[in-house]
C-alpha cells in the first residue's frame, strides 16, 4: 500500500477553448459551426509528496499550478492520468476524502460576505458536523496561533486583507485537515500580514503534522516554509527537488559584497561581473562562479581597501528566473 499522501501520475487537463475573429459576420458563422482550440493547461505531470512535507509548487502565470490544485481537490476532472491524494481519487469526491483535505485560494472567499466570520465557522462546524467540544478545542489552537477573537462578530466585508486571510486560512482548518493546497495564501498582505501567516503554517504543521502543497509568487513564504520544491512552467513539470539543489544546478555562482574603507571609484570587472543589489546600496556586489569565490577573494583583499566582505548565495528569485528560461 503507498505510503505518499500525495501520488501524482502522468496527470493532464486539456481544455476545449472558443475561438473566432472579431466582427458581426464571425459572430454569426460561429453560432452555427463553432471552432475550439486545445489548450493544454497541465501535461503528465507526476510528483510524490510524503505526509508531513511542506512542498512550494511553483511557476509563471499560467503555468497550471492552480489547475493542478484544483484536479487534486476534486474541483477539476482531469483529461488523463491518475491521482491519490490520502488513499482517495480526489475527483470521486467520498465525503471522508472532503473532511481529510482542504484547499484554501487567496483570490477566492469562503466567508459569507455580510455576516460575521464567527456565523461561518459555525456554518462549517455544522458541515463537517464536528461535535461542539472538538470545534472549540480546534477554534481554541486556531485562536492562540492567529488571535480570531477580535474578528470574530465583525463582517467579513468589514475586516482587512489581512484580518480576512487569517480567518479564511482558519475557516478552512477547522476540520483538522491532513492535507492543505494553499494557492496565493498570502497575495496582497503586507510584510507582517506575510511573516504571521507563514509563521502559523510552520506552526500548524509542526503541530499536527499535516502536509502542505503550497503554490505563491513571494520567494519569501517559499524559502521560509519549504525544503523542497517543484516548478512547473507550460504545463510540463520542470524542476523537482530541494533548493539548494536548484540553486547549485541552475545558477554555480555566488555573489560577493564589498564596502571600500575609501572612495568607491575602484574598477571591479577584472574580479568578476558587477550586479546591483537595490537591497544594500552600501555595497558593491560582483558575480562569480562558486568554484572561484577563494581565488576570487584573496585577490580583492590583497588589490582592495576592504572594509567589509561577505559571500552568499544568489537571491532565489533569481534562481527561480533562470529555471523558467531554461
Amino acid at each position: 500500500m503507498s505510503t505518499e499522501s500525495i501520488f501524482v501520475e502522468q496527470l493532464s487537463k486539456t481544455y476545449k477553448v472558443p475561438e473566432r475573429e472579431g466582427g458581426f459576420g464571425a459572430a454569426v458563422r460561429s453560432f452555427f459551426k463553432r471552432k475550439y482550440k486545445d489548450v493544454n493547461a497541465v501535461q503528465k505531470v507526476s510528483f510524490r509528496i510524503e505526509p508531513g512535507e511542506i512542498v512550494g509548487f511553483l511557476g509563471p502565470n499560467g503555468a497550471g499550478k492552480t489547475t493542478t490544485l484544483k484536479m487534486l481537490s476534486g474541483l477539476l476532472h482531469p483529461t488523463g492520468g491518475k491521482a491519490n491524494v490520502l488513499g482517495f481519487t480526489p475527483w470521486e469526491l467520498k465525503p471522508d476524502y472532503l473532511r481529510s483535505m482542504t484547499l484554501v485560494m487567496g483570490q477566492r472567499n469562503r466567508l459569507s460576505w455580510d455576516i460575521p466570520a464567527a456565523d461561518s465557522f459555525l456554518l462549517n462546524q455544522a458541515i463537517y458536523r464536528l461535535p461542539d467540544n472538538e470545534y472549540k478545542k480546534t477554534y481554541k489552537e486556531l485562536d492562540e496561533l492567529l488571535e480570531l477573537e477580535p474578528l470574530m462578530k465583525k463582517p467579513v466585508r468589514n475586516l482587512s486583507l489581512g484580518e480576512r486571510m487569517k480567518c479564511e486560512i482558519a475557516a478552512g482548518l477547522l476540520h483538522r485537515p491532513k492535507v492543505l493546497f494553499l494557492d496565493e495564501p498570502t497575495i496582497g498582505l503586507d510584510i507582517t500580514g506575510q511573516a504571521r501567516i507563514r509563521e502559523f503554517l510552520r506552526e500548524y504543521n509542526r503541530r499536527t503534522g499535516a502536509t502542505i502543497l503550497l503554490t505563491s509568487h513571494y520567494m519569501a513564504d517559499v524559502t521560509a516554509l519549504c525544503e523542497r520544491i517543484i516548478i512547473i512552467h507550460h504545463g510540463n513539470l520542470k524542476y523537482d527537488g530541494g533548493i539548494n539543489d536548484l540553486s547549485r544546478r541552475i545558477a554555480p555562482f555566488k555573489l560577493i559584497g564589498i564596502r571600500l574603507s575609501e572612495a568607491d571609484s575602484h574598477d571591479l570587472s577584472g574580479y568578476g561581473s558587477e550586479v546591483q543589489n537595490e537591497e544594500d546600496a552600501e555595497k558593491r556586489y560582483i558575480r562569480v562562479r562558486a568554484d572561484e569565490v577563494t581565488r576570487v577573494t584573496s585577490r580583492l583583499l590583497a588589490d582592495l581597501p576592504i572594509h567589509d566582505i561577505t559571500i552568499a548565495d544568489p537571491p532565489i528569485e533569481d534562481v527561480i528566473e533562470r529555471a523558467f528560461n531554461e
